[in-house]
């Protein structure tokens, strides 16, 4: 858990009179000519004109090919995206299971201690349930329905199932114990000491919860933000579980809000190193708020963002997204309230999103954004695809956001840029993983000829129970871990950590830093896609 390259083009010499001997020829006509010579002449005009033609779509296909996806790559890659939270799974699955190298697990989740908590999504390579990455993936899953849904096709219902799975998880959480909320079920310290199947877990399922003595604003903030977007996402279709998601998400904000504390100060090393708040938990408030301001349209949570702004954040700008820090998502959820409803309050987050974005692009007067040889974003060593997949999340919707808006330029100081700008920057990343960089290697399992096949995933590296019945234990599952052959089971759509700022990946289950999927750098890259299939 654990400068973009300039782009080469040939030059192309363009027909003029003084390069093209036809058109010369054409110009200089006389007046009058032998009818042999103007048959000649026709001929020779036609031909020209073929040429012409020829060369016109010969450059046409050129700049064709220079795409190196079509929209059935993209659509293609949609669906895996989706059908990876499948393979995340825990509870008991569906009839309407896709993979099926997994099966049920954690079946008695939350038993021990009188509570429901089956169901939930394991966050990466591990079998722990982890309440705040969870919530963050569910949100993100979300807002990619919310604002790309229409261009999912027969994708959109399987992306809503993927949300649904989450939020059915939270209120389960939210709701189980009056003033409490479950955030955690699995020990990561002694869960990481094993390597077993989900199916086989025999590590202590232990529950962790925050209250008001024990607060955790930052994964009770963000669990409301997963509800309340839940909430948009189900609102036509299933109107009474709509309600009970907002209603829920109002609760927990309350909750959070009433009770102010990081959760990683209340549960110490049962979550630190692994999803410790070290943003801390002012930027979740804002967050929380802001989603239920566009889940409810109350006026309350105008009021709380207006009055509690720039406490929580809102002029700090900061120049990643993360399961850890949300501010500059906020800005840009925010800014669609001035963009596309014209609410003159949230003019300010369009400035600070103008911020963010300009970081971004290289030739702006605030650039300061780094990118491999290659041509992608860099953020750090450790599953750097999480902030690409982020960033060209927030690029895209802001792209959208912008071109509803009379103008629909993003200011960066001096200088002005295009949304069609951010789509292309975009486009570069969302390329990149799938295979168009200097390794030639796509990054999503299952996607292209060349993916990795040593991921850092106990359940796809171990045989399945179909292959192989019989129990494995904790200590008997590392064989696998240290094997050299590939992955049995392929964790079809995972996204994996990622290369390095050379652009070197090593295929290496060991390396957990750059072969391990999670849930939450698929979540924004569910949108991403859905943007480039249309």
């Amino acid at each position: 858990m654990h400068p973009i390259s300039q782009i080469h083009t040939k030059s192309t010499s363009i027909l003029t009179p003084s390069n093209h001997p036809s058109l010369s020829t054409k110009l200089s006509l006389p007046r009058v000519l032998h009818r042999k010579h103007i048959l000649t002449y026709k001929f020779a005009n036609m031909f020209t004109n073929l040429r012409h033609d020829i060369f016109c779509l010969t450059l046409f296909l050129i700049i064709l090919s220079c795409s190196a996806f079509t929209p059935q790559d993209y659509a293609n890659a949609l669906e895996k995206s989706i059908l990876f939270f499948e393979g995340q799974r825990s509870g008991r699955l569906p009839p309407t299971q896709r993979l099926k190298w997994r099966a049920d697990s954690g079946l008695s989740d939350g038993s021990g201690y009188h509570v429901d908590l089956v169901g939930g999504y394991y966050d990466a390579g591990d079998n722990v349930k982890f309440g705040l990455p969870m919530a963050f993936t569910t949100t993100l899953l979300a807002w990619s329905v919310i604002e790309f849904g229409s261009s999912m096709r027969n994708q959109l219902e399987n992306a809503k199932d993927a949300v649904r799975w989450g939020t059915d998880y939270l209120l389960k959480a939210a709701t189980a114990t009056p003033g409490t909320l479950y955030i955690q079920v699995g020990d990561p310290n002694n869960d990481h000491r094993c390597w077993e199947r989900p199916e086989d877990m025999d590590t202590a399922r232990s529950v962790y919860k925050v209250s008001p003595q024990n607060p955790g604003s930052d994964v009770a903030a963000e669990t409301a933000a997963a509800l309340a977007a839940g909430s948009i996402v189900f609102k036509d279709s299933d109107p009474s579980y709509s309600q009970k998601l907002l209603k829920t998400a109002m609760e927990v904000f309350d909750f959070a809000d009433r009770y102010r504390g990081a959760y990683s100060d209340s549960l110490g090393s049962v979550v630190c190193p692994f999803y410790c708040s070290y943003s801390g938990y002012h930027d979740e408030l804002l967050w929380g708020a802001s989603w239920l301001h566009r889940a409810s349209g109350n006026n309350s949570y105008m009021a709380y963002i207006q009055s509690n702004g720039q406490t929580l954040g809102a002029d700090e700008d900061d120049y990643s997204f993360s399961w850890d820090d949300k501010r500059a998502g906020t800005k840009v959820l925010l800014s669609q309230g001035f963009l596309e409803k014209n609410i003159q309050e949230f003019q300010l987050y369009k400035a600070h999103s103008d911020n963010y974005i300009c970081s971004l692009i290289p030739g702006s007067p605030s650039f300061q954004a780094q990118y491999t040889p290659g041509g992608l974003l860099y953020k750090g060593s450790e599953s750097n695809l999480q902030y690409v997949t982020t960033s060209t999340f927030l690029l895209l919707a802001y792209a959208k956001y912008l071109r509803s808006h009379e103008g629909g330029l993003a200011s960066c100081g001096t200088s002005t840029i295009t949304s069609d700008k951010l789509v292309a920057l975009a486009k570069k990343q969302v390329d990149y993983i799938l295979g168009d960089n200097p390794a030639k290697t796509s990054y999503m399992v299952g996607f292209g000829q060349k993916y990795p096949q040593h991921v850092h995933h106990r359940g796809s590296s171990l045989p399945s129970l179909r292959a192989h019945p019989a129990r494995i234990s904790c200590g008997d599952g590392f064989q696998y871990l240290y094997s050299a052959s590939p992955n049995p089971n392929v964790l079809v759509g995972a996204v994996v950590g990622g290369p390095d700022n050379r652009d070197g990946f090593a295929d290496d289950r060991n390396n957990y830093q750059q072969s391990e999927p999670a849930t939450y750098i698929n979540a924004p890259f569910v949108g991403a896609l859905a943007f480039f299939e249309n």
